[in-house]
């Protein structure tokens, strides 16, 4: 009898969640991780009651987005890709003339009643128009379409580095590229593109990257060589997370988080944070739920019968794994820093609600296919 209610509660669910065209999976998986994200950022932030309110506050907002743009039909997303690309675009340029400038980069703008980072709507506004753009056209990717694709993505591109903002350039180069790649662009190209940026290497140290990039850069092949400098923030992430040893000091335990020696331990380093306080194993885990997100992902991409839905949940779910390669290598002293956070677990909110947007437009493409098999 037990059974037989579960089993009726169970299927009065997944039709509330057809009815809104939420897929369940992905659900559960980014509630799971959205929940570690408050419990972790309440100890990471000395124990602030309002640091984690906040954070839920931003959390309901994101999914109710995320449930809004789940809601709008595939046809409709593509045909507004262009004009969120050229919103972008536009709102790139208000930044350049009329944006806030702080901590020596110009990436805001304040319209009053609201502050807000335009870059982010890059993230999801240039895989959108590439997706756009290709599906129409003889995949795999020819030298024409190969050059507009790359054209269109490179203004975003430059305008946000020159602010600069590198980490979220690279997240927007590699949306775009994400999207190229699963269109079919032939091998042969992808070698003659690499060996011309590595022939413009040299130049863009030189040229495109600010002094304290480079510093960034240096100070990853050797961090004790300004051990309370440029190599300050990786050398005590390290110790941090290699203290937590197998299982961790336990919640609220970490002495490297508590004694306030992590930088930046509510955004950028909250890995460090977890991994001093849940250790090895805990981390694993961890990450084992951000690579079910990203096979989720991959799974709607693949199944997807429309070529822009196959191409953009494609491109979002590699870019999300993006996210979470450069955070984990930031921290760990792998990867140089560059201002990237750790999805749906960093204090803040702009980024969030890019990120849930970006899921509900992986449930929108999973709903124009049922999906019975779950």
């Amino acid at each position: 009898m037990n059974s037989e209610v579960d089993s009726g509660q169970i299927s009065y669910g997944r039709r509330i969640l057809d009815a809104l065209r939420i897929d369940p999976v992905m659900l559960a998986l980014l509630v799971i991780l959205s929940a570690i994200g408050v419990v972790l950022l309440y100890s990471a932030g000395g124990a602030n009651h309002d640091l984690m309110l906040r954070q839920a506050v931003r959390l309901l907002v994101a999914f109710m987005l995320l449930v809004m743009v789940a809601n709008m039909p595939l046809r409709l997303l593509k045909k507004i890709s262009i004009a969120a690309y050229l919103s972008g675009v536009a709102l790139l340029l208000a930044v350049m003339f009329f944006g806030e400038v702080g901590k020596g980069a110009q990436r805001w703008l304040d319209l009053g009643f609201i502050r807000f980072q335009p870059s982010e709507i890059l993230k999801l506004a240039v895989p959108m128009v590439v997706a756009a753009y290709l599906s129409n056209r003889l995949l795999p990717v020819g030298w024409k379409d190969l050059l507009i694709s790359v054209v269109l993505v490179l203004i975003p591109v430059l305008m946000i580095a020159r602010q600069p903002d590198l980490g979220t350039a690279i997240l927007v180069g590699s949306a775009g590229f994400f999207v190229l790649f699963l269109a079919g662009i032939r091998w042969r190209i992808m070698i003659i593109l690499g060996v011309l940026l590595s022939m413009m290497a040299p130049l863009l140290w030189k040229i495109a990257l600010h002094d304290y990039q480079r510093a960034r850069i240096l100070t990853l092949l050797d961090p004790e060589s300004d051990p309370l400098g440029s190599g300050y923030h990786i050398i005590q992430s390290k110790i941090a997370i290699g203290s937590g040893g197998v299982y961790g000091k336990g919640w609220l335990n970490g002495t490297q988080s508590q004694l306030d020696f992590i930088p930046e331990r509510s955004t950028d380093f909250i890995f460090s944070v977890f991994g001093e306080e849940f250790g090895f194993f805990g981390s694993v885990l961890l990450i084992c739920v951000y690579l079910m997100i990203i096979y989720r992902g991959l799974y709607i991409a693949a199944n997807s019968t429309d070529n822009f839905g196959r191409l953009l949940a494609g491109a979002l779910s590699l870019t999300f794994f993006v996210y979470l390669f450069v955070n984990t290598g930031m921290v760990t002293g792998m990867l140089p820093v560059v201002g990237v956070p750790l999805p749906l677990i960093s204090y803040g909110g702009t980024s969030m609600v890019t990120l849930m947007m970006g899921f509900g437009l992986i449930m929108a493409i999973r709903s124009s296919r049922r999906f019975w098999n779950y």
